[in-house]
């Protein structure tokens, strides 16, 4: 019995974490620099 409490807390510790870093990591701001650049060189067609 203590070994079903023992596995049911860690599945419930565990669900409460991956709840805390989805809500943590949601809402930012993408980012403003960066991404795709058009490269200057011979056209490989």
């Amino acid at each position: 019995m203590r070994m079903i409490r023992r596995a049911f807390v860690a599945i419930g510790m565990a669900a409460l974490v991956a709840a805390a870093v989805r809500l943590r990591g949601s809402g930012g701001v993408p980012p403003q620099s960066g991404g795709w650049r058009e490269l200057s060189g011979p056209e490989l067609d």
